[in-house]
């Protein structure tokens, strides 16, 4: 028997609206940018505290962090959580990354979203005004019970592979 809509339900993405709020009049609002992306594309917002000699762009050097404003605040619904994610093209070719990769925002945050640029490259890197430097990913999460035991049950226990940090081979 195959599957179609009548066995499995609809194949379609579930629709969850994210509300977004500018914090800065520079702030982009985060977009798809192309049909079956599984994320969507901050930018960075440049204060005028950060300017380099006038220019709107900020300046990581090599094995430093920091942390870069987007100008928004969101609200996602509640039992969902938003990932912020590297830009894998940003990490290919210069070795950028985000520090608490995937970074967590929770249904209860207001705030500003900022990103924790790490560069881990050998040569300085400049974000400029605009420029895309993380992707959000959402999340649907489910409410775990928490429970605490004396002991693991004989069905538990059938599960530890044993080990970790690399201990079922190279």
């Amino acid at each position: 028997m195959s599957c179609n809509d009548n066995c499995c339900g609809s194949l379609e993405n579930e629709i969850v609206v994210i509300k977004f709020k500018k914090l800065s009049e520079d702030a982009i609002i985060p977009k798809y940018q192309k049909e079956g992306d599984a994320g969507f594309d901050f930018h960075a917002v440049i204060d005028n505290k950060d300017y380099v000699s006038g220019k709107k762009e900020i300046y990581i050097a090599s094995k430093q962090q920091k942390i870069i404003r987007t100008g928004l605040a969101m609200s996602i619904p509640k039992g969902y959580e938003l990932q912020i994610r590297p830009r894998s093209g940003l990490a290919a070719k210069h070795a950028i990354t985000i520090t608490n990769s995937p970074g967590t925002i929770d249904s209860s945050y207001r705030n500003e979203i900022k990103i924790i640029i790490y560069n881990m490259g050998s040569e300085e890197f400049k974000i400029f005004q605009g420029d895309r430097i993380a992707q959000g990913v959402l999340n649907k999460l489910p409410l775990a019970v928490i429970e605490e035991i004396e002991n693991f049950s004989q069905e538990d226990n059938k599960n530890d592979r044993g080990g970790g940090f690399g201990s079922t081979g190279k």
